[in-house]
């Protein structure tokens, strides 16, 4: 197929974000759409996430657009005729903390308001939910029944294919090398196989979303970090293990096929494109399951993976339309929640390319909002 010439919208990023967006603008009648990824579809980021789902989120806009992912995660399958192999088996949030207690207790009240059905629970009822934890320590825990987990490339596959079917174009193995811009416009997309002529362009490129911001002079202030994971040999099927997170340590483990996936955000890690494992955060791993979940150590590890978080300075995500520059847009810096909130997030980036207003203001996303001129949204959790 040759390489096309021009586009009505061409969205720089073939992640989850990527394709959610390509899939909601075909749907509501956009023509002309291409998508251009440097690698394979969801090779990035999406492709090494843990796939949690939830909505246990400390402020309304979140929740707002988590429930309207998660409600279509649920329908995804019958929807797009793709299984992702959804879980719903919670999220448990255990506090060792006095201050994180009554920020969760803060946050569930806020969510129950929105119809989450999470609960504060003691931790005797937090082990009964996750019996591989040890409660020495913790004071209580925060868990929501609907919140779960499913496969990112499943998604991925879902939504490209439906995208496909309604005339988007996704070319991968294509890099965008430079971004041209006259009189403030945008004109055209230059990359690695050719030139596109076109006047908008989205930037979902995650942790690579600061260059391609480079390219029209507008600051995406998105940092990588690199996030790594671990996976168990065989546990016992009978063992409930809903996605179990210790605040204090960020540790967090859930089931994946027969053992678990086991995860720790380390606050030492340095910014960068690094995707090799770290000896050293399996030790700081094996130090806080030692702390929260001992028996963990008496299985074995079955390989594991690192990947990169796209980190904004609130940790929030950046969403909204650029100023400066006529048409470029931007869905990215989520910062850990990307997977989780990309259904809502391709429907509101489509309704910002047609210029209607979304189901949920997000205004308070908007990059701007670093500049200074602009109140910053609430942080997240995790």
């Amino acid at each position: 197929m040759a390489f096309p010439t021009s586009a009505r919208v061409v969205i720089v990023g073939g992640g989850v974000i990527g394709v959610s967006i390509a899939y909601h603008l075909a749907r509501v009648g956009v023509r002309d759409v291409v998508l251009l990824e440097r690698d394979s579809l969801g090779a990035g980021s999406t492709s090494r996430a843990a796939g949690g789902i939830r909505a246990q989120f400390s402020d309304p806009l979140n929740i707002s657009i988590a429930l309207r992912s998660m409600a279509a995660y649920r329908r995804f399958a019958a929807d797009f005729g793709q299984e992702i192999d959804l879980h719903t088996t919670g999220y448990l949030f255990l506090l060792s903390r006095p201050e994180d207690v009554a920020a969760f207790e803060r946050s569930v009240a806020l969510q129950n308001e929105f119809g989450v059905p999470s609960r504060m629970i003691d931790p005797v009822a937090a082990q009964r939910l996750s019996p591989l934890i040890e409660i020495d320590g913790l004071l209580a825990a925060s868990y929501s029944p609907d919140d779960g987990h499913c496969t990112p490339e499943s998604v991925v596959l879902g939504y490209a294919t439906a995208a496909r079917r309604l005339g988007a174009r996704l070319i991968t193995q294509c890099e965008v090398t430079g971004i041209r811009v006259a009189d403030g416009e945008i004109r055209a997309v230059d990359t690695n196989r050719g030139t596109l002529a076109a006047s908008t362009v989205i930037c979902a490129a995650g942790a690579w979303s600061a260059t391609i911001g480079d390219m029209v002079g507008v600051r995406l202030p998105v940092v990588p970090y690199r996030r790594q994971l671990a996976f168990t040999d065989r546990i016992d099927p009978d063992v409930p293990v809903p996605m179990t997170l210790d605040f204090s340590s960020a540790l967090y483990f859930r089931r994946e096929g027969r053992g678990l996936l086991v995860g720790l955000s380390d606050p030492d890690e340095q910014p960068g494109f690094e995707t090799r494992q770290s000896g050293t955060w399996l030790a700081k791993t094996t130090e806080a399951l030692a702390a929260r979940a001992p028996r963990l150590l008496d299985v074995g590890l079955a390989g594991g993976w690192a990947g990169l978080y796209e980190v904004t300075p609130d940790h929030n995500a950046l969403l909204g339309e650029a100023a400066g520059v006529g048409r470029f847009l931007y869905a990215t810096g989520f910062s850990g929640h990307g997977f989780m909130q990309a259904p809502a997030v391709g429907e509101i980036v489509a309704d910002l390319v047609r210029e209607r207003p979304p189901f949920v203001d997000v205004h308070a996303l908007h990059a701007e909002r670093f500049s200074g001129r602009q109140r910053c949204a609430e942080l997240n959790y995790v």
